[in-house]
Formats: C-alpha cells, structure tokens, sequence
C-alpha cells in the first residue's frame, strides 16, 4: 500500500468466486457484508453479469445464504445505463437483452427501439433470437453506435460454459467490422460508475476480486487498492504470470474481515 493511501473506507466486491460459489456463500462471507454494514462503510457488490436487476440479484444472494440490499449491488447493465445517460442523456437504444439491462436503460430515460436507435446495446441472454443479431447488425451498418455490456465470452451454468456478450458481440463486430465499446470489467469505467454512486475517493478505496486478468487489473487501472482471494478463478502459482500485482493476495474472503 502507498504512502499517500487513506485507510479503507468503501469497498467494491465482485460476487462469483468472492461472496459466492455455485450458488452458495463462501465462509467467511457473511461476515464481511455484516461487518460492512455494522461498520456503517460504503460498499458495492459488482458483477458483469447483466441479464438481472439488483432486487433479482439481492433474492438470489439471500437463497445462497447472504443479506445484500438491492442498492449495494451493481452491475455492467447499470454502469452501461449510467455511461449511456452521460454520452446521450434521453437517447434510444435497440437491446439485445434482459430485464437487468432493459429495466436499467428505461431507469435513466432511455426509449427502447428498432428504428435508428442511437445505439445498438448487447447484453446477455439466456437465448439468443438470430433474428435480433441480423437487426442488431443492420442498424449498426445503417450508424448506430455499438455498445456491450462487458467482454466475457462464455458464461458458466450447470451443464458446461454458455455463449455470453462477449461471443455474440464478436459474431456482429464480424459482420460489421464495427467494435463495441465494452462497459463492464476489465474496463475501470464501471468501477468509477460505481464509486461515484457511493460518493468513494480513489485513494479509500479497495476492490476485492477473484480474477487477475478482470477485477485486479481494472482495480489498478482506476487507482485502487486491490485485493485478490483465492477461492476463485486464479489460483496462487498463476499470479507471477502477470505483470502486474495485487496489493495482497488472501486466501478468501474470510481474510478480508478483520480488514474492515
């Protein structure tokens, strides 16, 4: 840690692999949302995943064992939301999405169409309608600019990795020769989207995640102190790959406690 670094005061968590797994909470971290909360510290729980709204998200964290409030959470489809309304505030979208990014753009005034939208916004589906690609593509050929809500091209579910934004925005940036602007992580914007919906400085502030090459590197690029577990993606013999560094390295979650 810096010299020129405050103690922590707001904290960013990424969800899967920090908080949960397999739809489950990791030891450790109930504790630590309760101790956030106890402690009065501005925090927000943040994922790329877009397809939910937070209150969604809020009632699947509290099935696997966790009590997070619906405005501690954020996620790509929100941060997409906040950076559209800066760009284009009150602009038209056609999306390639669910309820979290739909519910999201409407929240900031955003008319949803398909007909010369400002934008083309992908997300992620459960399924996706080959005949929304082919408009998503033409509408693009035709000027609308190309929006994604974050760059991961496979998502887990029980039966092995699912296509996810990244893939599908690959398929029409082929078609197009057109690249999205990614919101979601690696790219720090949404942890600056995030900070400033909790009113957190940069130099009090930690990011806490599971994933070197995503939460650590965003982490670093925004100016935060970043804290990698181990109880997802990245195990420890992969750290020194990369050529950059954490500003610790923990086991999981449950380490991070007496932190706060």
């Amino acid at each position: 840690m810096t010299t020129d670094r405050k103690p922590p005061e707001c904290w960013l968590t990424d969800m899967d692999g920090v908080l949960v797994k397999e739809g489950m909470a990791i030891p450790g971290a109930s504790e630590f949302i309760a101790r956030l909360i106890e402690k009065d510290r501005p925090f927000l729980v943040l994922t790329n995943n877009s397809i939910w709204t937070p209150r969604d998200l809020a009632a699947r964290l509290d099935r696997s064992g966790l009590k997070v409030p619906e405005e501690s959470i954020w996620t790509s489809a929100l941060a997409t939301a906040a950076f559209l309304s800066q760009q284009t505030p009150n602009g038209t979208a056609y999306v390639i999405g669910e309820a979290g990014l739909t519910t999201a753009l409407h929240d900031v005034g955003y008319t949803l169409t398909d007909s010369k939208p400002d934008y083309v916004v992908v997300g992620e589906l459960r399924s996706y309608s080959f005949e929304a690609i082919t408009k998503a593509i033409r509408l693009i050929a035709n000027g609308a600019r190309f929006i994604a809500t974050n760059p991961d091209v496979t998502s887990p579910s029980p039966d092995g990795p699912i296509p996810a934004t990244g893939s599908v925005a690959a398929m029409i940036t082929a078609a197009t020769g057109a690249t999205p602007y990614f919101v979601g992580k690696p790219n720090p914007m949404m942890f600056r989207s995030a900070m400033n919906r909790i009113g957190a400085h940069v130099l009090s502030t930690v990011m806490i995640g599971d994933r070197m090459d995503t939460d650590v590197v965003a982490g670093i690029e925004a100016g935060l102190e970043t804290i990698l577990v181990l109880s997802g993606s990245t195990q420890a013999n992969e750290v020194a790959r990369y050529p950059y560094r954490p500003s610790r390295v923990l086991d999981s979650i449950a380490d991070v406690v007496e932190l706060v």
